[in-house]
C-alpha cells in the first residue's frame, strides 16, 4: 500500500497529461485558444460541420470549405490568395526554377505531340529522342489522335525524380519506344543576353526565381568580358518573384549602403533592405525596359533605381503591385499566401495601385489603359493621385498606381489585317513555322548564331509565298495584306524559327531588331546624357 500510495500521484498525473493531449488532437483545427484555453467553433466551421452532419446529399466538404476560403480572401485585396494541396508543387516550380521531367518542349499539331526542342544533356536527350519525333504513347496511355491537350501531356510526362517512364515514339515512319529516367528540368528565368554592338550588351529576365540572380551574374560577367560598358535591361512582362533575388540585382547597381526598399505593414515592422557589397556594374550607363507586365520584384528593382537616378526607365507605366505576400501552410498541405505588408522605394513611394472597387475593376485596370489613350499618349495626370517625389536630381517621380518610366515609348496600335490575326489565333503560324523547320533543319543549321541567321537568311520571299500557301489550308487569306503587315509576319516568322535553333536567345535577338522600345533605348545610350532632366507630362 505504501508503494501504491507512492506511485498512484504520478499515475494520475500522466493518465492526465495523456487526457489533455489527445482531447487537444481531437479538437477541429480551427481551434485557435490555445492548449490551457477553452474556445468556441468558428461560425464557418460550425456551418461546414453541420452540413456534413446534417445535409440531405453527400457533399465534398473540402470543396465547400475551399469556396468558403475565396470567399473570405474576396473581400481583402487581389494579391491574397488560397493555393490547394493538390496545386502546390505546380504553382511553386517557377519560383524553384526547376521541376522534374524529360526535358523536351513540344507542339500539337494535328491532334499529335511533336517535339520540337531536346534540353541538351538533359533526360531526352541522353535516351536518345530527336526534333521531329511524334509521342504515340506514354505508359500505357494513348497521346494521339484523341484530342490530347497540353496539360494532360505535361501531367503524363512529369513526375518525382530518378523515376522512369516509357515513352513509344513515330519517328520515320516507325514507332521506337524509350525509357527515359526523369529528372530536374531547369526553367529559366533568363530569356536572352548578348552585345547589340561593341559596347552595348542586352539582358532579358522573365521572372525573379530562386535562378534568376545567379543566371544575371553570369550573363553579366559575361558580356562585361566582351567589353561591354553600357547595358539594356530588358524586365518587360516580368511579373516579379522572390524580393531578394530582385534585390540581389539591384545591390550589382547601387552602392555606399544605400536603400533598395523597405516593406511595413499594421503587424509588420518596418524592414529595410540596403545595398551591401560593392556591385560589378555601379557606374556604366543603363537602361530599363518596362511595361504594363512589369510588376512587384520587377518593380522593387526599377523604383530603386528610378529613385537613385541610376537608369533610365524606358516604356510604359509598370503594373502597380505593391504589396507583399507571406505563405502560410496549412494543416492538409495546402497554403494561403496573405498580404502582410506593402512595400515603399527609396524615396517612400508606394506604387500600389487602388484596389477598392473591387477585383474585377482592379484586373480590368490594365485593360482600361488602352481605352483611355494612356498606351498611345503616355500617362494621364489622374494615374497620379500619390505624392510627388524629388530625386537626388530633382527629377519629378510619383507614387500610387505603378512606376511612370522617364522615357514613354507608345505602343503600337496600328490595325492588322483580320487575316494576320486569324494566322496568329489559330495556330496556323506555329504550325507552319514547325513543319518548315522540320523540312529544312540542315540548310538552317548552317547558321551558327542568331547574329549569322539574321543577316544570312535570305529566303523572305520563298518563305513568305509558302506561308501563303499554307494558310490557304485553314482558310487564311493573307495574298491582299499591306506591305507593313507581311514585313511584321516575315519578323516573327525569322524570330520563330531562330527559337527552334536557339531557343529564346535566338527569338529575341530577331525581334528586338525591330523593336521600338530597345531602338530608343540605344538612342539614348548613343546620346552623351541619355538620363532626363525631368519627367515630361503628356
Amino acid at each position: 500500500m505504501k508503494k501504491l500510495n507512492f506511485w498512484l500521484p504520478l499515475l494520475f498525473a500522466v493518465v492526465m497529461i495523456l487526457g489533455m493531449i489527445v482531447g487537444y488532437r481531437l479538437y477541429p483545427s480551427t481551434y485557435t485558444g490555445g492548449f490551457f484555453k477553452t474556445g468556441k467553433l468558428s461560425p464557418v466551421q460550425e456551418v461546414l460541420d453541420i452540413i456534413k452532419d446534417k445535409y440531405v446529399d453527400t457533399v465534398h466538404t473540402d470543396s465547400l470549405s475551399e469556396e468558403a476560403i475565396q470567399g473570405l480572401l474576396s473581400h481583402l485585396d487581389p494579391h491574397s490568395y488560397y493555393i490547394p494541396a493538390v496545386d502546390q508543387v505546380e504553382m511553386n516550380e517557377d519560383l524553384q526554377g526547376n521541376f522534374q521531367g524529360i526535358g523536351v518542349e513540344f507542339q500539337i499539331l494535328s491532334d499529335t505531340v511533336n517535339i520540337t526542342n531536346v534540353l541538351s544533356g538533359g533526360p531526352s536527350d541522353k535516351a536518345g529522342l530527336q526534333v521531329g519525333d511524334q509521342i504515340i504513347r506514354v505508359n500505357d496511355s494513348v497521346v494521339a489522335g484523341n484530342g490530347i491537350t497540353a496539360d494532360k501531356i505535361k501531367k503524363y510526362l512529369r513526375g518525382p525524380g530518378a523515376s522512369a517512364v516509357q515513352v513509344t515514339m513515330f519517328r520515320n515512319h516507325a514507332t521506337k519506344s524509350f525509357t527515359i529516367q526523369r529528372g530536374s528540368i531547369p526553367l529559366p528565368a533568363l530569356d536572352a543576353s548578348y552585345m547589340i554592338d561593341k559596347e552595348s550588351g542586352y539582358i532579358r529576365i522573365n521572372k525573379f526565381s530562386r535562378t534568376t540572380f545567379e543566371e544575371f551574374m553570369i550573363a553579366l560577367e559575361a558580356l562585361e568580358k566582351q567589353g561591354m560598358k553600357k547595358l539594356v535591361l530588358d524586365i518587360r512582362g516580368n511579373g516579379g518573384g522572390i524580393v531578394d533575388e530582385a534585390v540581389n540585382m539591384a545591390d550589382e547597381f547601387l552602392g555606399n549602403d544605400e536603400l533598395i526598399v523597405y516593406t511595413e505593414g499594421r503587424k509588420s515592422p518596418r524592414k529595410e533592405y540596403h545595398a551591401q557589397r560593392p556591385g560589378s556594374f555601379e557606374s556604366g550607363k543603363l537602361i530599363l525596359l518596362v511595361d504594363e507586365g512589369t510588376a512587384s520584384a520587377s518593380e522593387i528593382l526599377t523604383g530603386a533605381l528610378q529613385d537613385w537616378d541610376r537608369a533610365t526607365i524606358v516604356g510604359r507605366r509598370t503594373f502597380g503591385k505593391g504589396l507583399v505576400q507571406e505563405p502560410f501552410e496549412l494543416n492538409d498541405g495546402s497554403e494561403l499566401r496573405l498580404t502582410i505588408a506593402r512595400y515603399y522605394t527609396p524615396l517612400g513611394r508606394s506604387i500600389q495601385k487602388p484596389y477598392n472597387k473591387g477585383r474585377d475593376a482592379y484586373n480590368e485596370e490594365v485593360i482600361d489603359r488602352f481605352h483611355n489613350g494612356e498606351m498611345i499618349h503616355g500617362d494621364t495626370t489622374s494615374v497620379h493621385a500619390g505624392p510627388v517625389f524629388r530625386t537626388p536630381a530633382g527629377r519629378q517621380v510619383y507614387g500610387g498606381g505603378g512606376i511612370t518610366p522617364d522615357v514613354f515609348v507608345a505602343l503600337d496600335t496600328s490595325q492588322i489585317a483580320r487575316s494576320v490575326s486569324a494566322l496568329y489565333i489559330s495556330g496556323t503560324l506555329n504550325n507552319f513555322i514547325y513543319e518548315y523547320y522540320i523540312h529544312h533543319q540542315a540548310e538552317l543549321k548552317n547558321f551558327k548564331t542568331p547574329a549569322d541567321f539574321y543577316s544570312g537568311f535570305k529566303n523572305n520571299a520563298d518563305v513568305w509565298n509558302s506561308l501563303v500557301q499554307y494558310a490557304k489550308k485553314d482558310s487564311i487569306d493573307l495574298g491582299e495584306v499591306s506591305a507593313l503587315d507581311r514585313s511584321q509576319v516575315e519578323i516573327r516568322v525569322k524570330a520563330l524559327l531562330a527559337r527552334l535553333l536557339w531557343r529564346t536567345q535566338g527569338y529575341f535577338y530577331i525581334i528586338n531588331q525591330q523593336d521600338p522600345v530597345v531602338k530608343k533605348a540605344m538612342e539614348l545610350l548613343e546620346s552623351n546624357n541619355p538620363m532626363p532632366s525631368a519627367v515630361k507630362s503628356h
